[in-house]
Parts: C-alpha cells; structure tokens; sequence
C-alpha cells in the first residue's frame, strides 16, 4: 500500500466552504478510482487554512498513471481547485510501522 499526502493551503476565510468540497470530491470523484483504498482529511489548528489529505492506494502507479492520468483527476481539481492558495504539495510514502 501506498500513501499519498498532498498539502493543500486555501485562500483564508474559506473553510466551511472547503471542508465541504473536499469530502465531496474525494467521496464522489477519488473513491471510484482503482486502487484507491480509503483517505483522511486533517485540518490545521494553528493554521486552520493548511490541509492534510491522505489517501491509501494500492499501487504508486494507480495514483500516479491510473487517477492523475484520469479525466476524474480534472473533475476532482475542478471541485477543489477554486479554494487553493497555492499549489498542493503532494508525496508518496510506504509503511515501515503501524500499531
């Protein structure tokens, strides 16, 4: 399994907007991609315009190739893509440990 940790900041004083777009554009539009696996969104406390969204996937290339390559992955940024400050900083991560 891969993790997917994008990094998103949005323009101030939209956040009630964007906890809204986000779980509908996560749950309408990733969700139906293959290899997708399940996701968390984090808000900041201190800075309450800072986002974590991670999403599990089953291989890098189904993120990567499969959903970036997609015509959903414009759907998903047209649905997200208006609140952004800048653009998302987005890694990939393997498990090494969990409990």
């Amino acid at each position: 399994m891969i993790l997917e940790v994008a990094d998103i900041r949005i323009q101030p004083g939209r956040q009630a907007e964007f906890d809204a777009a986000i779980i509908h554009g996560v749950t309408t539009v990733i969700a139906k991609a293959r290899g997708f696996s399940g996701y968390q969104v984090h808000k900041g406390i201190e800075s309450p315009e800072r986002y974590l969204l991670m999403i599990r996937w089953a291989t890098l290339e189904d993120h990567t190739v499969g959903f970036r390559e997609s015509e959903a992955f414009a759907q998903w940024r047209a649905i997200v893509g208006p609140f952004f400050a800048e653009p998302p900083r987005v890694e990939h991560f393997g498990l090494v440990a969990a409990s």
